[in-house]
């Protein structure tokens, strides 16, 4: 409907730039037909633009009430593992309980070249502030049904794994927030940096207050020409806000969706009410279908990570170490201007008296 309307609005407009008269006189017809054209295009931009994407509910992939194709069986489309368990109302990935750990996985490989995932999710417990942990993670793997430290995976994954983690680890004084939402690639050889809450590794993140909260709360993950978005709506307003966007992202097809999450110490409820994948029908050009059929995709990888981790070494710099940065920098300059000055007046000094 949107794009009808904004190209029949568009169409009515060039109707009377076509008819337009200046002091009583037509505009030259090359001139309205020029006019005409370009109307013509950007409505067909405007078109295209909606039309760009459409989605397609993949039943066999998704999770949702009442959680019929749960089950041990061969027949069932998703797998429990650990101490996760299926109530009327979610997946209880961990009780909020101490050193549990658990997760769901689907049984049956994704094919899809471009989809999205949407995933109702719910972290409470008696915990207060910084006494709950550790969090839940969201994946797209090679492997699947194998239990480990990263959020109740196994390390040195193949694949992406988008976490919500909620207990900083790292002691450091560093300007991060949590309860903090992070994605990451891994080809297998990668391992998650506990201690430091995955710093070296991350794609990017915001911080997400997703504990006890008295409204739904969602995460939001497509991944669409080799680049990935990650977006969360926790506000209780049904708006999506933007978390991570990044181009360059390379996923095999193939991979295994799942869930998991762990307690140590300090524990919380890590429930999964739904999750809803979708296929995205995207148009691509002849050119960009060559490129792809060429380009075949088997590790999984990101583009300019080096620059990626060089943009992130600078965001856990506190105030003060800010602060002291540019001061240095600023005298740095300054003494360098002052010697400059030095220099140059001894030089023009010496010259003036070669000339007497």
């Amino acid at each position: 409907m949107a794009a009808a309307s904004s190209s029949s609005s568009l169409y009515s407009g060039s109707k009377l730039l076509l008819g337009f008269t200046c002091k009583g006189k037509k505009m030259p017809l090359k001139f309205r037909w020029t006019i005409a054209f370009l109307v013509f295009t950007l409505s067909r931009c405007f078109a295209d633009d909606d039309h760009e994407m459409e989605e397609f509910l993949k039943r066999e992939h998704s999770l949702s009430k009442p959680y019929q194709g749960v089950g041990s069986s061969s027949s069932s489309h998703w797998e429990l593992m650990g101490d996760a368990m299926v109530t009327t109302e979610q997946v209880r990935l961990t009780p909020d309980m101490q050193s549990r750990q658990g997760a769901i996985w689907s049984r049956i490989p994704c094919h899809l070249k471009d989809w999205e995932v949407q995933v109702h999710f719910k972290i409470h417990g008696q915990g207060k502030k910084n006494l709950n942990g550790d969090g839940l993670a969201i994946w797209y793997t090679k492997e699947r049904m194998q239990k480990g430290p990263v959020f109740g995976n196994k390390d040195n994954f193949t694949g992406l794994g988008v976490f919500v983690d909620t207990y900083p680890n790292e002691e450091k004084h560093i300007e991060r927030i949590f309860p903090f939402v992070l994605a990451m690639v891994g080809n297998g050889s990668i391992s998650y940096d506990h201690e430091r809450d995955g710093r070296p590794t991350e794609l990017g993140g915001c911080n997400a207050m997703v504990r006890n909260l008295k409204h739904d709360s969602f995460l939001f993950i497509r991944y669409v020409r080799r680049r990935l978005t990650v977006m969360i709506d926790i506000d209780g307003q049904h708006e999506w806000r933007d978390c991570l966007d990044l181009p360059g992202v390379r996923l095999p097809q193939g991979y295994y969706f799942g869930a998991s999450a762990i307690t140590g110490d300090l524990s919380d409820n890590h429930d999964i009410i739904s999750m809803k994948l979708y296929q995205l029908t995207v148009l691509r050009s002849k050119k960009e279908e060559e490129e792809e059929e060429e380009d075949v995709i088997t590790i999984p990888s990101v583009d300019n990570m080096e620059l990626i981790r060089l943009g992130q070494s600078d965001e856990g710099m506190s105030g003060i170490a800010i602060f002291f940065t540019v001061l240095f920098s600023m005298v740095g300059c300054i003494f360098l201007i002052v010697i400059g000055l030095v220099v140059y007046s001894h030089w023009n000094e010496n010259r003036r008296k070669r000339f007497y």
